[in-house]
């Protein structure tokens, strides 16, 4: 017989500055550990979300590996083999198991996959437990990079373990984004479930971390989407401990929800008592028994509307604090009577005020610290569903909860965006940063589309020099002339545009120009012609041309060499256009 400790969101270092609650998950965390050994287990089963961050502060990997070390590592013999291929299950640079390398003495195997909380990120894609996987504490398998765009397949290699004449394949899958990971599940061969090639029965034990939506496929997984050659489907990431195990129509397979073993978000889930499960496997058959955890902090829940509540008036604020006290009051007596240990316990009163006012929750909880270990959200104000309703018909907006967004929204609105950053590494970079605290996943991201975007870009024009700015206020006299000009703007074809062609010619003309004038002009006339004026240049582009003498027609007047223009330079002492300068042939000096 395979015995297993099942156990999944124990968030170790919630609340580590808390000074009431700050070691509430490590004496749990220790509990179960503790529970492994008195069980006599042959393994502990985790399924996700050892930590509560991504990056955990050193006191929180400190206080882990200190209980890790204190439990796992002895000398006891391991009674179960693993007969697959460990380096394509196991994600870690050795290769294999922890309890077979011969310098560790590992005595209680830890095998475990990551969550929400605790999954890789990061350009090398690791987190804490590759922390705690490369000290050899634990064995993470099923770890696939959640954030990655080009991962279009995955392929679940299951732990092939045997014991006597039990054979269990144990398949893990760490946390994927719900929509990613349901849209995979619904597409053939997206998923390749590893399975194994002998012939004897194998148990299919399969545990993840995920969402469940029960009939939905759309912000969650729907038990439907799993394989159906799965028996027993360990699933976490929901916080709600449930005693049996629940059958799934229409397939074979069974699910359980162990719960998490710290209440995190003090809802009505929350309260139920947290347990564990000692999972007993003797060939196909199995059987499952909750142990209760005793170090866990009580919690009291309760749900209030205050159109129900005799004695409270609207409007009447010190009716509403008398009301709410008694509340609180007995919900404290309750966690006195229950016999639990001398905690202080948890409180929530969760209060619909729809049509009344409301207090300032700080202000009530005052009362109540050193009896409650949350004195600060006693009390949550909510609005009923039909309220809700009616504001979103009229157009009013209403604060929602974190747990009711749309997980699916950050896609939708990166979608919707003209972005020039990859629309997935994006999403990616976004997903990192808010969820396991990634302050470096833009600045990755930028990185890698800045290498991309360098390919696409041209590179920028150099400054203009000095003669090519008198270039410039060339071909601007000349756009001038030819606008001024009547004969000049009927040229048709026979003069290509200003915007083509000058440019290009005014730069060789004007250096041909200065060649000519270095040669044929002395120092004083050359000087002249450089420093020509913009006032000039247009009162030579205003000047009325005399008709041609020997009676040519436009066309073959206007035939003129830009060159032998640009060289043509006024003469203040010669009006018939200078002595070294050379007018056209075909036009009257």
């Amino acid at each position: 017989m395979l015995r297993i400790l099942v156990a999944t969101d124990c968030h170790l270092g919630y609340l580590e500055k808390d000074e009431i609650r700050r070691f509430d998950s490590f004496d749990t965390f220790e509990e179960i550990c503790s529970l492994a050994v008195i069980n006599k287990v042959d393994f502990i089963l985790l399924g996700g979300n050892l930590f509560h961050e991504n990056k955990p502060s050193i006191s929180t990997l400190v206080k882990s590996m200190e209980i890790i070390r204190s439990y796992c590592l002895n000398d006891h013999q391991v009674q179960f083999q693993v007969v697959s291929d460990q380096a394509a299950c196991l994600q870690n640079r050795f290769g294999r198991v922890n309890f077979e390398d011969p310098n560790f003495n590992i005595g209680l195997p830890v095998f475990t996959v990551h969550g929400t909380h605790d999954g890789p990120a990061g350009v090398d894609g690791l987190s804490a437990t590759d922390i705690l996987s490369a000290c050899n504490f634990v064995n993470y398998f099923g770890k696939v990079d959640p954030g990655s765009s080009d991962v279009d397949q995955i392929s679940v290699c299951p732990v092939f373990i045997k014991k006597g004449a039990t054979s269990v394949a144990l398949y893990g899958l760490g946390n994927i984004r719900d929509e990613k990971l349901s849209r995979m599940l619904q597409t053939h061969y997206k998923i390749q479930w590893m399975k194994a090639d002998s012939e004897d029965d194998w148990f299919n034990l399969f545990v993840f971390h995920q969402k469940r939506r029960k009939g939905s496929s759309t912000n969650g997984i729907n038990e439907q989407l799993l394989p159906s050659f799965l028996d027993l489907v360990i699933w976490g990431h929901e916080h709600e401990c449930l005693i049996d195990h629940q059958e799934v129509s229409g397939k074979d397979f069974h699910i359980i929800h162990p719960g998490s073993s710290v209440a995190t978000s003090l809802s009505n889930a929350e309260a139920k008592p947290k347990n564990v499960v000692l999972l007993e496997i003797k060939g196909m058959q199995y059987k499952q028994t909750n142990i209760p955890l005793k170090s866990v902090r009580p919690f009291q829940y309760a749900e209030v509307q205050l159109k129900d509540q005799l004695g409270v008036e609207l409007n009447n604020e010190a009716a509403l604090y008398e009301h709410l006290d008694n509340i609180v009051s007995n919900l404290i007596d309750k966690t006195a009577i229950s016999g639990s240990e001398p905690k202080l316990p948890l409180v929530r009163v969760k209060v619909d005020y729809s049509g009344f006012s409301t207090i300032t929750p700080q202000r009530f909880g005052q009362k109540y610290v050193g009896k409650v270990a949350n004195p600060n959200d006693i009390i949550l104000f909510s609005r009923s569903a039909q309220q809700n309703q009616t504001r979103e018909h009229t157009g009013s907006s209403e604060e929602c909860e974190p747990n009711e967004l749309d997980q699916q929204s950050i896609e939708e609105l990166i979608a919707e965006s003209n972005l020039i950053l990859d629309k997935n590494d994006l999403d990616s970079a976004l997903h990192d940063f808010v969820n396991k605290d990634e302050n470096m996943a833009f600045h990755s991201c930028l990185d890698k589309n800045i290498d991309a975007a360098k390919k696409k870009l041209t590179f920028a024009t150099k400054d203009l020099k000095a003669e090519e700015d008198i270039v410039l206020q060339l071909d601007q006299c000349m756009q001038e002339r030819m606008n001024e000009d009547p004969l000049l703007s009927k040229g048709g074809s026979e003069i290509m545009p200003c915007s083509q062609s000058l440019p290009t010619n005014a730069l060789s003309a004007f250096q041909e120009l200065k060649c000519s004038s270095n040669e044929e002009q002395d120092t004083h006339e050359s000087d002249e012609l450089i420093e020509i004026s913009d006032k000039e240049h247009s009162q030579q582009a205003s000047q009325k041309r005399p008709a041609p003498v020997d009676g040519g027609s436009q066309s073959s007047r206007r035939k003129t060499d830009l060159s032998s223009f640009y060289r043509t330079a006024p003469s203040k002492n010669n009006d018939d256009g200078g002595k070294k300068g050379k007018a056209p042939a075909d036009m009257e000096p």
